[in-house]
């Protein structure tokens, strides 16, 4: 795998890991590739500094394992879903180390396929090809089995949680949402580890004087600080009994917690946590936590989707679009689902309308989205989300995996192994992305049918 990576006209430490390392590490995916040879170079540019975007290094990586994987299939007449199950790593080789020393803890790959072939109706598509050629429309069917690495060295995030006389309990957190809704999951966790009501639960986020922390990035934020909130509720009971011994006059071992009541046991003895929290200095009680997960999550799934073509214009749509996600044990179907809904749209726009245009004097001539083309709500299908966690992550308590950048990372080579596929009568097997009306129109006319 020969690989350039730009880093435009300055070199990041961001620019360069995203080539150098992020690529590599997921560039066999879910397969049992054990001899690699890798040949990439970060280069410096005369265009603008290059920074993460949802995926960073991911999605080209995965994007050449699955053109791969339908281009051989295409090539010796084979199913492109049995191609990947010869291919997959097997659920007895978990965990399972990559050919660059990476360790996949879990996964059901050729579960995730089977459960995507039969929610996207696979054995239907030959009718609906059937029905869109009497529309004098092309019709493809692209398929993508991904893997995602999250977290990266940031497994530890600390904590402040207190419980206040007034009633709340207020978690400072040193991630930050960013429309992923970490509040509303943070807030269940804490809810559930307590036993108490969500609308008791106040999460402040960002706040330097009560948290510190890595923060929210390479999807993180639940695996690694959802188990620190998880862990300080644990450490606020812990201390709270200490704290209803001395005051109920019993031992430590005989009090008891639950929703919110620390009671001696085999009495009617009793005291609430908030009434703690006044007898405290500051009238509240208060911990400082830290969690820590083992290693990186490994999110993976199938994504499926199929496309229509006018051969006259080359304009493609996106007319169904399924996935099923392994992201371990859900906290929030949906918050994930709405993660993977816009993973999946950003993906679309890379494979068929996102293009930064320079001149060569290296000014940016797609400086606004008057030239720059995003999808709009109308150029995506309903997207058919399945989250599956028949497989959940074993290196955090919480069992969860990353989820915010999966559908960016499955979406692209999904959607041109379909234009691909619905253009394979023409003897087209290669675009470059994005796959413009221009460019379909132009292969399509410049192809002999075969």
């Amino acid at each position: 795998m020969r690989s350039i990576g730009g880093t435009g006209a300055y070199m990041s430490g961001t620019a360069l890991i995203i080539p150098l390392v992020l690529g590599p590490f997921v560039q066999t995916s879910v397969y049992d590739v054990q001899n690699v040879h890798y040949d990439i170079k970060a280069v410096t540019t005369h265009t603008a500094p290059v920074g993460a975007y949802r995926g960073a290094g991911r999605p080209e990586a995965v994007f050449i394992m699955e053109r791969l994987m339908d281009a051989a299939a295409r090539q010796i007449g084979m199913d492109p879903r049995a191609i990947r199950k010869v291919n997959y790593i097997k659920p007895t080789q978990l965990p399972y180390k990559n050919a660059v020393g990476q360790t996949y803890d879990s996964g059901a790959f050729a579960h995730m396929l089977e459960r995507a072939s039969e929610l996207a109706d696979w054995d239907g598509f030959a009718a609906r090809k059937k029905e869109a050629k009497k529309k004098g429309l092309l019709y493809g069917r692209g398929l993508t089995s991904y893997i995602e690495w999250t977290g990266g060295s940031g497994t530890k995030e600390t904590v402040t949680l207190r419980a206040t006389a007034n009633g709340r309990v207020i978690l400072h957190s040193g991630t930050m949402a960013m429309g992923q809704g970490l509040q509303t999951a943070y807030s269940q966790l804490v809810a559930e580890s307590l036993g108490i009501g969500m609308d008791k639960i106040d999460v402040v986020q960002g706040d330097t004087d009560a948290a510190t922390g890595l923060g929210s990035v390479g999807s993180r934020s639940l695996f690694v600080g959802g188990t620190a909130a998880v862990v300080s509720a644990v450490d606020m009971i812990a201390k709270a009994r200490e704290k209803a011994a001395n005051l109920l006059e019993a031992s430590v071992e005989d009090i008891e917690y639950s929703a919110g009541v620390l009671r001696v046991v085999g009495t009617d003895k009793q005291i609430g946590l908030f009434e703690i929290a006044k007898a405290e200095a500051g009238e509240a009680l208060s911990v400082e936590s830290t969690g820590v997960a083992d290693g990186p999550t490994w999110p993976n799934g199938t994504h499926i989707c199929e496309v229509e073509i006018d051969p006259e214009t080359g304009i493609t749509n996106v007319v169904r679009y399924t996935t099923v996600d392994d992201v371990g044990v859900v906290v929030n179907p949906m918050l994930v689902a709405g993660q993977i809904h816009g993973g999946v749209a950003q993906g679309i726009g890379q494979a068929l309308y996102e293009n930064t245009h320079y001149d060569e004097d290296g000014q940016l001539v797609t400086a606004t989205y008057q030239d720059y083309c995003i999808p709009r709500a109308g150029d995506l299908p309903l997207l058919s989300v399945t989250l599956d966690g028949s497989a959940p992550c074993v290196t955090n308590p919480i069992g969860s995996k990353g989820c915010g950048e999966s559908g960016a990372i499955g979406g692209p080579p999904c959607v041109v192994n379909g234009v691909l596929d619905a253009l394979a009568p023409y003897g087209v097997t290669q675009m470059n992305t994005p796959l413009s009306p221009v460019k379909v129109w132009e292969a399509i006319r410049s192809a002999k049918v075969a």
